[in-house]
């Protein structure tokens, strides 16, 4: 497994473009970035910095939009779970399009299946039947979105962000340093 310099940078920019691209008026909900951007920063920052890009990515656009609640908490720790998840699942794996599209599947239905069947019954008394049925148009919208994003966008990041030595801190500050003299 090849090992880049952790660039922090790198992550919170792509934590707050995931926020942004969250917070998008009429996009549908389960269509979001979030997998598909914390899929190779989990394989190259490791498990708890995944664990911690979904978690707070839930939890910051619950706060800010004002739709939080306890749902927000299991949301989120399942989300982080992925974050987990994929460092171990992807470790070993090449950085593939086909690597990042199993993950998604694999991770969408465990998402889907434990906060989809969860949050209604056990917050909105809603029965476990009208869970499932309702389910199942969201999870097919939220695995088109993330396999899209899987195959396109987590190769990419990876490639031209996450290995790309001209965004690492040190090549930016030499650069900028080198134009100001």
């Amino acid at each position: 497994m090849e090992k880049y310099q952790k660039n922090w940078l790198k992550f919170i920019v792509g934590f707050i473009l995931c926020m942004i691209v969250r917070l998008i008026p009429f996009r549908p909900p389960n269509v979001e970035p979030i997998l598909a951007t914390q899929m190779p920063f989990s394989k190259s920052y490791g498990a708890f910095p995944g664990f911690l890009f979904a978690f707070f990515s839930i939890i910051l656009f619950d706060l800010i939009t004002g739709h939080y609640g306890m749902w927000s908490f299991l949301t989120a720790g399942t989300y982080g779970l992925l974050g987990f998840w994929a460092f171990y699942f992807l470790k070993e794996q090449e950085p593939s399009r086909w690597s990042y599209v199993r993950f998604a599947i694999l991770g969408t239905l465990f998402f889907d299946g434990v906060t989809g069947l969860s949050i209604g019954p056990l917050f909105f008394h809603q029965s476990f039947m009208e869970a499932l049925v309702g389910q199942i148009p969201f999870t097919m919208w939220h695995l088109a979105g993330n396999i899209s994003f899987a195959f396109i966008l987590s190769p990419a990041l990876y490639s031209y962000v996450i290995k790309n030595e001209k965004l690492e801190n040190s090549y930016l500050t030499k650069v900028l340093l080198k134009k100001s003299i």
